[in-house]
């Protein structure tokens, strides 16, 4: 059944992300990650199948992407702030290619 989602992802991400800097915490060096990134507020569905409004930006990135991600993680997008990763959630897709939504808060360090 997952191979009916297989693909959507990445297509999404094509279609509407770009290019965003990553950079695990601890780690010197920035990886170009393809990836959705929102400084607005979005509206998700939780677990339980309810609306959400996030107002921290967002990044949404495909899970395999970044397997080790974790908190305090940072991203740059194209407008060269520094975000840094606060939580996270998979977004409930059964698919190989699967994303993850992150949290973030602005980052001055």
């Amino acid at each position: 059944m997952t191979a009916l989602f297989d693909g959507v992802a990445g297509l999404l991400t094509g279609t509407f992300g770009t290019v965003v800097e990553y950079r695990r915490d601890g780690r010197m060096e920035w990886t170009d990650i393809p990836s959705t990134f929102r400084e607005q507020p979005i509206e998700v569905t939780d677990a339980e199948g309810r609306d959400v409004l996030i107002i921290a930006p967002t990044w949404r990135v495909i899970h395999r992407l970044v397997p080790d991600l974790k908190r305090d993680d940072l991203v740059r997008p194209a407008s060269g702030k520094v975000y840094r990763v606060v939580n996270f959630d998979p977004t409930g897709s059964p698919a190989a290619d699967a994303q993850v939504l992150c949290q973030l808060e602005e980052w001055y360090g």
